[in-house]
């Protein structure tokens, strides 16, 4: 509590992703455009899930459940970036600041352990069919997902006491657009390698543990079609295909990002873009785009709310 009791910034200031005016402006209308469709593009999916009796099953249960993930983890930096596209200080409070590192690293962890619980639930449908129901019924569903929330609140928590318990005396400039454990520790009026490790460890261990048990699980699914009719290998690979594309979309930034300590490279913006604004516009797109059941049911309850 005394380091706590010693921080004497009040609020940080974002130098944002450019200072050319007429970028910004482009930028705005882009990103606005982006974070519309995002919103848009996850709640259908989560209403068409919602009211299709014959998409209750644990696949859309999870694909539901990413949805709502994205739509969080994208409010969670998008509107003060795009707030920050229209003045000319970018700032943020300190108490804000810790806030949106908090659920940043709390929605994105959550993202994390999903995709890998999706993963074990394609290799569950496809390796081992006869066992599937009793294997990955509802209410298995439901405790992974409360599993997952808490492992995700736990990862976050120790991120956030590892950022506030830094003094922070000046600068208070970040070279971003918003608030990531990374950026701010360099702003603490100490020295942060041994915080710096400790986050590596923490966030960089997630990423790299579950990209392989993803990768360990895929490379499984592969060998096992191959006992697998024509018709089966392709719905598993169309559905896998998918699946495996969001996780490289969504883990190649985190990896990139997270798994090295005390560094910074002038592409992290380009990367923070990508993995903070067009993956949850993205996921909406490649399930429902490649999936021929989630198009068909959202066709149904158009016709449906029509004729209503």
């Amino acid at each position: 509590m005394g380091t706590l009791n010693q921080t004497r910034v009040i609020e940080f200031v974002f130098l944002g992703l450019t200072d050319n005016w007429v970028l910004e402006i482009l930028f705005f209308i882009a990103f606005s455009v982006t974070y519309v469709l995002t919103l848009l593009g996850n709640i259908l999916i989560i209403v068409t899930i919602a009211f299709s009796p014959r998409l209750h099953t644990p696949m859309y249960f999870f694909l539901s459940n990413l949805s709502f993930i994205d739509v969080c983890h994208s409010s969670v930096t998008m509107p003060k970036m795009l707030e920050g596209l229209l003045l000319e200080r970018k700032t943020i409070s300190f108490d804000n600041c810790i806030a949106q590192l908090f659920f940043l690293h709390l929605f994105a962890c959550a993202e994390i352990f999903l995709l890998t619980i999706m993963a074990y639930d394609r290799y569950a449908a496809i390796c081992i069919p006869l066992h599937y129901p009793n294997v990955m019924n509802m209410k298995v569903c439901a405790q992974l997902v409360l599993a997952l929330w808490l492992g995700g609140t736990v990862h976050s928590v120790v991120q956030t006491f590892l950022t506030i318990h830094l003094p922070y005396c000046g600068p208070n400039i970040i070279d971003s657009y918003f608030c990531d454990v990374p950026p701010v520790i360099k702003l603490a009026c100490t020295d942060t390698y041994l915080t710096g490790m400790l986050i590596v460890c923490n966030s960089g261990t997630i990423s790299l543990t579950c990209f392989l048990a993803l990768v360990t699980s895929y490379t499984v699914i592969l060998f096992s079609l191959r006992k697998q009719s024509a018709e089966g290998r392709r719905k598993a690979l169309s559905t896998c295909s998918a699946h495996f594309m969001v996780v490289s979309l969504f883990f190649g930034p985190c990896i990139f990002l997270y798994t090295r300590p005390d560094s910074s490279f002038s592409g992290d913006k380009v990367v923070s873009v990508f993995y903070t604004m067009f993956t949850p516009l993205l996921n909406p797109l490649i399930y429902t785009l490649r999936n021929e059941e989630v198009k068909s049911t959202m066709k149904q309850l158009r016709q449906r709310q029509i004729c209503a």
